[in-house]
């Protein structure tokens, strides 16, 4: 497609889809023997950055400024302090913690940074790590063919919430939302149809979804193999 200048990549005012034959990757300050794919950042008018990090064997990815989220994609990362992250596990960095992160093997990992937003009367949180296997998956409103993990804990503590959402073939949103809230959203396994404001889109594995606050929204699963995506969106704020 792309020798014929072709994509199904997209931006628009309120959405953005970006898929893996538009990544460019650039190594973001505080990485060594690593780069990133950056999907969403301040400049498209988000108040998150999220992006891929891509590590060698050995690569390490240097302490944040602010607060950060970091799922395992694939292979292995030492975190200090717990030990060895796998496919699938994460870690929650508040902001100001000082741990960085290292590549035991070739790895990649979904990485959200944030600046915290203080909420009086609520005590900062602290850092966790947990696995997506180990939290009980939920039917949303009621669908058992819609699951959803969440991966930070509720509480008035955390400005964001991340999710893990996994559809049956054929399951989708009872609804489209509009709401205040925005989306960060990483394709992990399976495909469907993504209703961005007034367009539709085929999504697979590997892309990535930005949504601004009251873009409309809608998912349906399609193929023969359950969808599965990642999802940031702000909270509690």
């Amino acid at each position: 497609m792309h020798e014929l200048g072709l994509t199904r990549s997209s931006y628009r005012r309120d959405h953005l889809l970006q898929t893996p034959d538009t990544f460019v990757r650039a190594p973001l300050r505080g990485m060594h023997k690593a780069t990133a794919v950056i999907h969403v950042a301040p400049s498209i008018g988000a108040k998150f950055m999220q992006y891929t990090a891509e590590f060698e064997a050995g690569g390490t990815l240097a302490a944040a400024a602010v607060q950060r989220f970091f799922y395992v994609l694939e292979g292995e990362v030492l975190c200090p302090g717990h030990g060895l992250l796998h496919a699938g596990d994460y870690a929650y960095f508040p902001e100001g913690c000082r741990s960085s992160l290292s590549a035991i093997a070739a790895s990649r990992a979904a990485v959200i940074e944030k600046p915290y937003q203080i909420l009086e009367g609520a005590a900062p949180p602290s850092f966790f790590a947990g696995t997506e296997d180990s939290i009980e998956a939920q039917p949303l409103m009621g669908d058992p063919g819609l699951a959803v993990r969440a991966l930070v804990p509720d509480g008035a503590s955390f400005d964001f919430a991340v999710n893990i959402m996994t559809y049956q073939p054929g399951a989708a949103l009872p609804m489209v939302e509009m709401h205040v809230m925005e989306h960060g959203l990483l394709m992990l396994a399976g495909g469907g149809i993504y209703r961005l404001s007034d367009y539709w889109y085929p999504v697979a594995a590997g892309d990535f979804i930005w949504m601004a606050p009251y873009c409309p929204q809608w998912f349906g699963a399609l193929g023969k193999t359950p969808a599965k995506y990642l999802i940031y969106k702000d909270w509690n704020r």
